[in-house]
């Protein structure tokens, strides 16, 4: 039981330090352009994906899918999708329409987390069920042997630093985390998870 919850320590240090580069995409600024598409003009989008994901502009996102981007484009520094972004930032429109354009779920980011790891840690009720109802597999183990149904049973208590951290250094970047819905949640999606 100390391994397991030593590995999870780990496993969501390594999230803090994805969520963290994810700032580099910010940084990152694509050119206005127009695309003809079958007579229909379709705006190219101003922002980077994941950049677009964090601000919440949906428009850019759908920018994006119209445009055929990459929806499963990882981010360099942490090897986050863009579907990994939504969860992570709470975004379940975001997440809704990454769905509908057939993301791919099994993508893992250096850790090796899936978006239903990262929904079933950050207490994302509704996001898990969005992820299980379009086929996210709940048995795939990431780097430090976690399901994500392993990463809610823990004792929130034990758990809790952890998520301070990633709040506070989150936070800057448009984060928020209401750590008594987390822990409510947890028993939710470990269930929702069996």
């Amino acid at each position: 039981m100390k391994k397991s919850i030593k590995n999870q320590l780990k496993s969501f240090t390594v999230i803090c330090i994805v969520a963290l580069s994810l700032t580099s995409c910010l940084q990152k600024k694509e050119a206005k352009n127009v695309a003809a598409t079958s007579n229909k003009e379709i705006a190219k989008p101003s922002q980077d994906i994941h950049e677009a994901i964090i601000a919440n502009n949906f428009e850019v996102v759908k920018q994006h899918i119209a445009n055929g981007s990459d929806i499963n484009k990882i981010e360099t520094m942490s090897g986050s999708t863009p579907l990994l972004t939504a969860v992570t930032f709470n975004k379940p429109k975001i997440v809704a329409a990454l769905l509908q354009a057939k993301v791919d779920l099994s993508i893992k980011n250096n850790d090796g987390s899936t978006a239903l790891h990262t929904a079933a840690f950050f207490g994302r009720t509704e996001t898990v069920k969005m992820l299980l109802d379009a086929g996210a597999d709940k048995t795939i183990k990431n780097n430090f042997g976690a399901t994500p149904r392993e990463t809610v049973l823990s004792d929130f208590s034990q758990m809790k630093p952890v998520y301070e951290m990633l709040i506070k250094q989150l936070q800057p970047m448009g984060f928020t985390l209401d750590l008594a819905e987390v822990e409510k949640a947890r028993p939710v999606i470990a269930m929702m998870l069996q």
